[in-house]
């Protein structure tokens, strides 16, 4: 077996040492002929095969210091330790990190952030006692006040720590406290971890530095927020009325709505199209970015040109078109009057209350927060259907990111191989589980799910002591996501296969009745998915100059839509936006772009 010795050790068992080098040697593969081997889901034991080239032991295994990488020799301070990854410690190792806890969240039995189900489950299933050096519940960004806090004033930070926080995730990798993650993940991460994230290649490039990948991304679900339009079947219905391909169409749709409600509401009590964007016009939901896609463009993402460069969406001259028909929407009351002002819960709010006709969102808003529409009003159906074209036949909506945050290495971790450890497993045996496999009826039992004494499944509001998102105690967030994995599911259910496996049985009792054909309404315009193409860390001018455009920007298009300005405003705001920062930004985007080419 191969061994390593501290250096104090060194001159006393010089010709031991060297015996056991020469062994090691002779055992161990040739580049190219062996390396880490990726754990296969195909083992099916339960167990997270080793990763160690060489190793006999089938439970753990040794990289000396000689074998690896130069990135990762240069980014940690440990470089010249062996690294040991195990299935299992024994004895447990001590793994440190922060929580930002979720307001929402519930405990059960007695438990806490740093004492429950799920830090028990890891100790006893892979030898990982994890610390908790500090937590918050994470209100009013609680969280990031305390990392930064932690930050500057010397506190000792975590082993491991997700952060969901993009400005927050770019302040701690460019403290230079936090190692090089990408050599690790290369070495140590799993097959099916690896095919996860090979599934889009960007997702590192926000967390590159000086070609070093520093966070490991946390992989979200595909289309998680691409949208579609929410329309009340039950008014089409009683209209007469088709649900509207076309731009066009949809303005007519919206008159009936409005001015000839098949329930009876007064006009100034209708909202037909319930939209807001106090934060961002490309949001998650009630998002109106998809009216500027139907004349060509996206705001405030980057799109690539005519020419293969990138081009800022909201300066875009299609934008006029789009900020044109917001502004007749607006003053004909189409949309809210207070959209400035909605966020995008509050637009969900007259969905819900049954005075609102539309909405756009998500392709699981049938499961969350429309399926309570039926509460306030009998007989309300809400139906999935395209986003409408432009009049050139164009339609584009804002693509998702595979993404959800990243998760950070401390350079002093002395363990930086148990994160795969742990991650390997829950990608193996949660993110995407075979029908009778561990974790396939959930997390844990008498959390997430129970069984009944005559075998049935028991989910949500039937547990005994009531439900909780276990899923919230892991050490990276959601646990383990394979970002084609739930649409995959929805899309089998929507051909009419039955519920086997563990997310088909969950999008098809959590997501409601209508997210299976929501999801094949979406994937028919997946060429009109367009994701954010610069995906870099903030250039040198983002850092000094975006606040200034961004609120230059959100205010001019405001008062645009509101009337407050004319539209001719658009084209002095462009020039301004160039000239106060935007041009030197475009320069640098499209650098950092011919750079991942």
């Amino acid at each position: 077996m191969r061994a390593s010795w501290s250096r104090s050790k060194a001159l006393g068992s010089m010709l031991l040492l060297l015996t056991l080098l020469l062994a090691a040697c002779s055992a161990a593969p040739a580049p190219g002929e062996g390396g880490a081997a990726g754990v296969g889901s195909e083992r099916g034991t339960g167990q997270v095969s080793n990763l160690s080239s060489g190793s006999k032991d089938s439970r753990s295994g040794t990289m000396d210091g000689d074998a690896q990488s130069a990135e990762e020799k240069g980014a940690s301070q440990g470089a010249d330790r062996p690294v040991v990854y195990r299935d299992k410690y024994d004895p447990p190792i001590r793994l440190t990190t922060v929580w930002g806890i979720d307001p929402e969240l519930k405990f059960k039995n007695g438990e806490t952030i740093d004492n429950n189900v799920a830090t028990r489950w890891a100790k006893e299933t892979l030898g990982i006692e994890i610390r908790t050096l500090w937590s918050v519940t994470d209100s009013n960004n609680a969280f990031a006040t305390k990392m930064r806090l932690a930050l500057t004033s010397g506190e000792p930070l975590p082993d491991v720590v997700t952060i969901g926080d993009e400005q927050l995730a770019q302040e701690l990798i460019d403290s230079g406290l936090f190692r090089e993650a990408g050599s690790l993940f290369d070495q140590y991460a799993g097959a099916t971890w690896k095919r996860a994230m090979s599934l889009d290649a960007g997702v590192w490039n926000p967390y590159i530095r000086d070609g070093k990948r520093m966070g490991i991304p946390v992989l979200d679900y595909a289309y998680n927020h691409d949208y579609l339009l929410w329309i009340r079947q039950d008014w089409l219905d009683k209209l007469g009325l088709k649900a509207p391909r076309t731009i066009a169409e949809l303005e007519q749709v919206m008159e009936k709505f409005k001015h000839h409600n098949p329930d009876g509401i007064a006009p100034e009590q209708v909202i037909p199209l319930s939209v807001g964007f106090k934060n961002r016009l490309s949001t998650w939901m009630g998002d109106p970015s998809w009216v500027f896609g139907a004349y060509g463009t996206l705001p405030e993402q980057w799109n690539v040109g005519a020419e293969g460069k990138l081009e800022y969406g909201s300066i875009h001259p299609a934008m006029k078109e789009g900020l044109r028909t917001l502004r007749s929407w607006f003053a004909q009351g189409y949309i809210p009057p207070e959209a400035a002002l909605w966020d995008e819960t509050k637009t969900a709010e007259p969905a819900v209350a049954g005075t609102a006709g539309i909405i756009p969102g998500p392709y699981w808003m049938s499961g969350w927060p429309l399926s309570d529409t039926v509460k306030n009003v009998q007989g309300a159906v809400w139906k999935p259907y395209p986003i409408p074209e432009g009049p050139e036949g164009i339609a584009m909506r804002h693509g998702t990111r595979f993404t959800n945050g990243v998760t950070l290495i401390s350079s002093q971790m002395k363990h930086p191989e148990a994160l795969f450890t742990y991650q390997n497993y829950m990608f193996d045996y949660y993110a995407d589980p075979k029908p009778g496999s561990v974790f396939d009826n959930g997390l844990f039992q008498n959390y997430d799910y129970d069984i009944a004494p005559d075998g049935a499944l028991l989910r949500w509001n039937d547990i005994p002591g009531g439900h909780v998102n276990a899923v919230r105690y892991l050490l990276v967030r959601d646990g383990a996501r394979i970002p084609d994995a739930q649409i995959k599911a929805l899309l089998s259910l929507a051909d009419g296969k039955e519920a086997t496996t563990r997310l088909e049985k969950e999008v098809k009792y959590a997501y409601g009745l209508e997210t299976p054909a929501a999801a094949k309404v979406l994937l028919s315009q997946k060429q009109t998915s367009f994701k954010n193409q610069f995906t870099g860390p903030p250039t040198e001018t983002m850092q000094s100059r975006l606040d200034y455009l961004n609120k230059l920007e959100q205010q001019t298009i405001n008062e645009i839509i509101y009337g407050k300005q004319p539209l001719s405003a658009f084209d002095a705001f462009v020039e301004q936006w160039r000239s106060g920062g935007g041009e030197q930004m475009t320069d640098e985007v499209n650098a950092w772009y011919a750079s991942t080419k």
